[in-house]
């Protein structure tokens, strides 16, 4: 059976809070946000103001040139926080399978209940208004990517100036059918620099993408050209990730400048996995999935991730995944503006090893060794010796 799968975002969600805290806002241009007279910008705008072509990460001072009489309000992200674990609070009562993938935004996967996913939908929205006063739209489809983007959609219609309060479906079997009218630019993805390469092919919509030929695409985008192809078929086997899922341990380097040199690159993920094992066993965790993370000198950025056969906090284990991630997607001589390392598909307490696993035993009471040292005596207190000549060692990574 197909699955149901709920996108919900909760409408101009600080305004909406706003709102609350003060009724007279109501149906008010305004926006929450920084000092126009200063380098604020707008962190979230009301529909009414957002008539005037008013948006998200728009200097403050640029808002008031558009709408003269707009309302400012200061950011009070505590209330804010107060009331986003209360909505969550409302979809975990529903399903325990919710992924909250920011403040006002979370995915359900409602697949075990007998309604209908819009009907489910059409509930949650009633609720959240009923208990917390507050405005929200749903996208309700077969998977996460076509969830998301309908919900999108859905809000974008609505040009009233009114919060939408939409709630759009995309019937199991019409994915492609409802994907393929739209710009390139609503597919997960496609950013500004993919958007114009694909432009100069004639691909305008994602429509387009699903029927160009995807050996091409690959030969053209690499491996996100497989991406490509298959999420403009509506192609999304990725699960909601309960919280425990999506939490994660990760850290990252930016270079001052871009380096293509491959040893270098390959010792600084060498450093930071083992600054992710070292979070792991810190906080007694051990995890199954290994990410890499990679940013071209454009800003491009991917991630790549594998899944190990068992949970592990073990340094040689996450390195050698990540390394094997970078080899898969790295050139000899293309530089690298960041990388980054992480873990996720947390558990509680250490990889259990079998009665067997004599080296991996030897291996782990080495590296508590090595962590009680460099708690002691600082991370560079113990260096490989391919590091001993590295002039531009990190400590703290």
């Amino acid at each position: 059976m197909p699955r149901k799968i709920l996108h919900l975002d909760l409408d101009a969600f600080f305004c909406a809070v706003e709102e609350l805290h003060n009724p007279a806002l109501t149906g008010k241009p305004f926006a929450v946000g920084g000092n126009p007279e200063g380098r604020g910008v707008v962190a979230s705008c009301s529909y009414a103001a957002r008539v005037f072509g008013i948006h998200s990460a728009m200097p403050m001072a640029e808002a008031v040139r558009r709408c003269p009489e707009l309302i400012i309000v200061p950011n009070r992200r505590g209330a804010y926080t107060e009331m986003s674990r209360r909505v969550m609070a409302i979809l975990h009562e529903l399903t325990p399978w919710v992924e909250q993938i920011s403040i006002d935004e979370a995915f359900l996967d409602v697949s075990d209940l007998p309604q209908e996913g819009k009907t489910l939908a059409g509930q949650l929205q009633t609720t959240i208004r009923s208990e917390l006063d507050l405005p929200c739209s749903l996208g309700v489809a077969t998977n996460k990517l076509v969830a998301k983007i309908a919900n999108d959609v859905g809000k974008g219609k609505i040009q009233s100036g009114a919060y939408p309060n939409a709630i759009t479906l995309v019937p199991a079997g019409k994915e492609v059918e409802f994907l393929a009218p739209l710009p390139t630019r609503s597919l997960w993805g496609v950013g500004p620099k993919t958007a114009e390469r694909l432009a100069a092919l004639g691909i305008r919509h994602i429509g387009d993408i699903a029927i160009w030929p995807e050996d091409d695409l690959v030969r053209r985008f690499g491996k996100h050209g497989r991406d490509l192809a298959q999420r403009a078929q509506g192609i999304d086997d990725r699960a909601v990730a309960t919280e425990r899922e999506a939490k994660s341990i990760s850290k990252e380097l930016t270079f001052a400048k871009d380096v293509a040199d491959g040893t270098e690159l390959r010792r600084t993920i060498r450093r930071l996995a083992e600054g992710v094992g070292r979070g792991l066993r810190r906080q007694k965790l051990s995890g199954v999935t290994v990410r890499l993370k990679l940013r071209w000198p454009d800003f491009t950025t991917l991630t790549r991730q594998t899944t190990l056969a068992s949970a592990t906090d073990r340094d040689s284990e996450i390195v050698r995944a990540a390394l094997r991630l970078f080899d898969n997607e790295w050139s000899e001589g293309r530089h690298v503006r960041l990388i980054g390392v992480g873990v996720s598909g947390l558990q509680d307490g250490y990889r259990q090893l079998s009665l067997w696993d004599a080296e991996g035993e030897h291996d782990r009471e080495l590296q508590h060794a090595l962590d009680d040292i460099r708690q002691k005596y600082g991370r560079s207190a113990v260096r490989r010796g391919t590091e001993l000549d590295d002039r531009r060692y990190d400590d703290s990574i």
